[in-house]
């Protein structure tokens, strides 16, 4: 019902796009646009979300589908964000995730990497880990 309920909210919102990929309510496609003035800015993400029947009292899995060079997302599109583990609450709705999603996008947490070398390289050269990640997102989100 919760699921239900949040599937009309996106269908119409001006919120970041996401909803049921096909028939099955439990897998939802979304996109999110790279926030302006990031690294990622002008680049098009696109994540699977999947519920499980015990949402909204277990997390949705998010998952990067475009290959993105950030310390918080893994090769597979794993997304470290303590909201989506530990943090959870019901309170939180998809749109609250995909917020969540995009503010890391615009300030990682390189205390928390799920990619160590990127995270190091985040925080002794800026400059080169800035440049991949325009790189990056040039080759494989535009």
């Amino acid at each position: 019902e919760a699921l239900k309920r949040e599937h009309s909210v996106f269908s119409s919102a001006l919120l970041p796009p996401a909803s049921a990929a096909g028939d099955n309510i439990y897998e939802w496609r979304s996109t999110i646009l790279g926030p302006p003035g990031s690294v990622y800015e002008g680049g098009v993400f696109f994540l699977d979300i999947t519920f499980t029947p015990e949402y909204p009292f277990k997390p949705p899995k998010v998952t990067f589908r475009t290959r993105i060079y950030h310390c918080n997302i893994n090769s597979q599109g794993v997304i470290c964000l303590d909201i989506l583990k530990d943090n959870w609450s019901p309170a939180l709705t998809i749109s609250k995730v995909l917020l969540s999603i995009c503010s890391l996008l615009t300030d990682c947490n390189p205390a928390d990497p799920l990619v160590g070398s990127i995270a190091t390289q985040y925080m002794t050269n800026r400059a080169e880990h800035d440049r991949m990640a325009r790189q990056w997102t040039k080759r494989y989100a535009t």
